[in-house]
């Protein structure tokens, strides 16, 4: 009798293919980003108190009555905390050999999901600083931690995405190397909206009105990296280079929106100064 008749159907399945398994991780990866991107959003509703408490002096009380509720306040720094952590051990379950899938798949998306994870841990630091502006708990130490810890994930992105271009031997690796350093540009186009929140409260910052140019030149990065790739006769980047032309997209989507930030807190900052004068 042949083994096959007495094994289970499950045994005799083959192994997801590569691109179906890659595929349904960066579509969960994404929907962690969009979970933290609603939170950005839905602190963002009160945003026009943000200006209101930089006018006021250092070691000010917290707003009365507070914009959000203690409960919403926990949720919205909840869920973009627990987005990053089932991101982040996600995609060191691939990388480390679980997960299941063909070895390539899980390369290709366990660096994809570790990219995600950078980019949810910089949102949950946007987050942070919006709603303690907006409460008007915002602490001086924050100016430094935010800025800091997103700028140092845009780093790992770019960093462990070049190691892997580096060091590929076939083309998923070398296509998911580029993905990673293209999801650390998105991180570093974050860190201009949390640099700018930390730069225009309560204090005169006169190169506010440059940072702006962060998504502008990640933007340029990677569409410089997507014609790049195009121009290469592997076919296996050319999905790489597909993904970095969106990303490119989002890196210039948040430049409009910083701009946006910009112009309105230009005016806390004006007001800011004359008082200090």
């Amino acid at each position: 009798m042949s083994p096959w008749a007495t094994a289970s159907p499950c045994s005799r399945r083959p192994p997801r293919p590569p691109p179906d398994f890659v595929a349904g991780h960066v579509i969960f990866g994404v929907s962690m980003v969009c979970v933290c991107v609603s939170c950005v959003a839905t602190s963002s509703t009160r945003f026009v108190l943000i200006s209101e408490n930089s006018a006021l002096p250092e070691g000010s009380s917290p707003r009365s009555p507070a914009p959000f509720t203690t409960s919403a306040v926990r949720i919205l720094l909840t869920l973009p905390v627990l987005a990053a952590l089932v991101t982040w051990a996600w995609g060191i379950t691939l990388l480390a050999g679980g997960g299941g899938g063909a070895p390539a798949g899980r390369f290709t998306a366990g660096h994809v999901m570790v990219g995600l994870a950078l980019v949810c841990t910089c949102l949950i630091g946007l987050v942070a600083s919006i709603l303690r502006q907006i409460q008007n708990t915002y602490a001086p130490r924050e100016r430094v931690i935010w800025p800091v810890v997103a700028a140092a994930l845009g780093a790992v992105g770019v960093i462990l995405g070049l190691i892997v271009v580096a060091g590929h031997d076939r083309s998923a690796q070398l296509s998911a190397g580029f993905v990673l350093v293209g999801l650390g540009l998105v991180c570093w186009s974050i860190l201009s909206k949390v640099l700018l929140l930390a730069l225009v409260w309560r204090r005169a910052a006169p190169l506010a009105n440059r940072v702006p140019l962060i998504p502008v030149g990640t933007a340029l990065l990677c569409l410089f990296l997507m014609a790049f790739l195009f121009e290469s006769d592997d076919s296996g980047v050319i999905v790489a280079a597909r993904v970095l032309t969106g990303l490119g997209a989002i890196c210039f989507s948040l430049f409009s929106i910083v701009s946006i930030l910009e112009s309105g807190t230009s005016g806390s900052d004006h007001e800011a100064s004359t008082t200090t004068r």
